[in-house]
């Protein structure tokens, strides 16, 4: 077997992380599902496995390094009979352990095997380069002569920005999943910020059934209100007449807009209570008045202003 940086394409130095990654390319580029003609690429599939699983074990990896075993796993020493390893992994089985890393190629591969049929081809197997069988990592015994095994693929999460609105009616949300798959999701009553929706089937496929994905709420931040738990605060505009005079005046909520009947010389320092108006209608709903100016001046009200100020002062501050 040849150096296995070498069939990996990485330097003695190569981190975990880039010799996984290396693998990936290699398995997914070689995978006899993938290459049903190429008998060549049933090879280099082969050894790809056994260079990562050989780099993946910390122990291993040191060993080959200090020069303690070769390619396959074997002691280098005097006296060994080489027959008694076959560069198997713990268990027996070559391919099937997991190094310190925690990722075995097993674990890489059941990534994209569901595209594949969910279950890996019996022709992988033949005779290795001893006359052996040739074994199958994802097989419960040699290639073509077990059932193949089943792992389910890991869960993937993803967020979605949801409005008030969509929250306080629990509407239907479009989630965009990393795939660039639209999924309509629907939320549940009383979704809180933070919250998980497990959808099942829907995560990263696996030898067998796929992962889920958990959708995380997140509130956006809305134009019109201001959220402090269940209560809201929204902002609604008054001329100067209507604060004087009184008015009905329009109120968005979430439920719609409402009308409100303002008293002549409403008090726009204080907030109006709207009760049960809230998220959920488990909060309220306070109203600020916010009395505008018209735009560039008004003479009349300047002159009104003058007057009042002339002939009847009045305090607006203790």
């Amino acid at each position: 077997m040849r150096d296995p940086y070498t069939v990996l394409g990485v330097p003695r130095s190569a981190s975990e992380k880039d010799i996984k990654s290396a693998y990936r390319k290699l398995a997914k580029k070689y995978h006899p599902d993938q290459n049903p003609d190429d008998p060549s690429a049933h090879g280099k599939f082969a050894e790809a496995t056994n260079a990562y699983d050989l780099l993946n074990d910390a122990d291993k990896r040191g060993q080959f390094d200090r020069g303690e075993i070769d390619a396959e796993g074997n002691p280098k020493f005097a006296g060994f009979n080489p027959g008694g390893f076959s560069g198997a992994s713990r268990g027996g089985r070559p391919g099937a352990g997991a190094g310190a890393g925690g990722f075995s190629a097993e674990d890489i591969l059941k990534e994209f095997m569901s595209g594949f049929g969910g279950q890996p081809r019996g022709g992988m197997g033949g005779r290795g380069p001893a006359g052996g069988a040739q074994w199958d990592p994802f097989a419960g015994t040699a290639a073509g002569g077990g059932a193949g095994r089943t792992m389910k693929g890991e869960d993937i999460v993803v967020n979605a920005t949801i409005s008030l609105e969509d929250a306080h009616k629990a509407r239907p949300v479009d989630v965009r999943m990393p795939t660039g798959k639209v999924l309509s999701v629907k939320l549940p009553e009383k979704v809180e910020e933070g919250q998980q929706i497990r959808l099942k089937g829907q995560g990263s496929p696996g030898l067998g059934e796929p992962g889920d994905a958990l959708v995380t709420v997140r509130f956006e931040k809305s134009k019109q209100f201001r959220r402090d738990g269940s209560d809201l605060r929204t902002d609604v505009s008054l001329t100067l007449y209507e604060a004087v005079l009184g008015a009905k005046v329009r109120v968005p909520t979430l439920d719609g807009s409402v009308e409100l009947n303002l008293p002549p010389g409403v008090d726009t320092g204080k907030a109006l209570r709207l009760k049960g108006k809230g998220l959920y209608g488990d909060g309220d709903l306070y109203v600020n008045l916010r009395v505008v100016l018209p735009p560039g001046g008004d003479p009349d009200l300047e002159a009104l202003a003058r007057f009042m100020r002339d002939q009847k002062p009045y305090k607006v501050r203790d």
